[in-house]
């Protein structure tokens, strides 16, 4: 008999090998279109970032007075993913977070970066999140995916957060991409390493260490109880089809990139 883990894995392997195998992978060919491709995903990221800080939130005590909250084991196993995320090394061994260390990718290979930082300015004052995104005017396959991960974490249901935390995030990158990137990096040295570094460390992580951390956070908050597993599972599947439509609005882009470039050619 399956595990409700091996339950979940074997019910979610088709929306998995949808994202593995999407014909987005095919069409990043230049140092442009990984640039277009890194304008979208650097806010999987930061979702990513804030959703790991809600179940840190919520699994310990992050305020004065202090006090005790839920398991010391649970605990123990948020706190070692935060710390990894939040406190990780760059290629130089320096201290720095995994979405910062994205951001240096992003300067590196002279990636956009003004939607990006007018969002957090307006995500981080009056708006909500919702409308930061629309007055950001970023792309509709971006917006449903960060407002996915935030109506998450409203529900406050810390076991749907730490599934889709787990099984919905980094690990769905294809050795395609890696082969992808190391091409490129060779084409263009100095220019996209700090990115490639990015996606060969996380994948490191997620699929390792912190990879059994998460779905032993996951297994501990969902117990014995059928329906709150059932709920991961669903919150899962929500999450990777969010995955899906968010990698198609980049595929979309970069066809219009190649269309413009065509028409320029012509």
């Amino acid at each position: 008999m399956m595990s409700n883990v091996e339950q979940i894995r074997a019910n979610i392997e088709p929306l998995r090998q949808k994202l593995i195998t999407h014909t987005l992978y095919e069409h990043i060919k230049t140092i442009e279109h990984l640039r277009i491709f890194m304008q979208h995903h650097v806010f999987a990221v930061w979702d990513f970032m804030s959703l790991l800080k809600s179940l840190q939130q919520n699994l310990t005590c992050t305020e004065a007075p202090w006090r005790p909250v839920g398991s010391a084991a649970t605990r123990y196993l948020i706190n070692e993913i935060v710390t990894g995320e939040e406190s990780d090394v760059d290629e130089q061994g320096n201290r720095i977070s995994h979405f910062e260390l994205y951001l240096d990718a992003m300067k590196q290979a002279g990636a956009n970066k003004s939607q990006l930082k007018f969002f957090l300015k307006c995500v981080t004052g009056i708006y909500s999140v919702t409308n930061a995104l629309r007055t950001a005017e970023l792309p509709e396959s971006v917006q449903q995916f960060v407002n996915y991960t935030f109506n998450t974490i409203a529900e406050g249901k810390l076991h749907t957060q730490a599934a889709v935390f787990t099984f919905g995030r980094e690990d769905l990158i294809p050795d395609m991409f890696v082969s992808i990137l190391r091409e490129l990096d060779q084409q263009h040295p100095g220019e996209i390493s700090i990115f490639r570094y990015y996606i060969e460390r996380h994948i490191e992580v997620d699929g390792g260490h912190h990879g059994e951390l998460a779905i032993q956070m996951t297994t501990d908050l969902c117990e014995d109880d059928e329906d709150k597993w059932k709920a991961a599972e669903k919150a899962i599947v929500n999450a990777l089809n969010s995955r899906i439509k968010l990698w198609d609005g980049v595929l979309e882009e970069i066809m219009q990139y190649n269309n413009k470039a065509m028409a320029e050619l012509n």
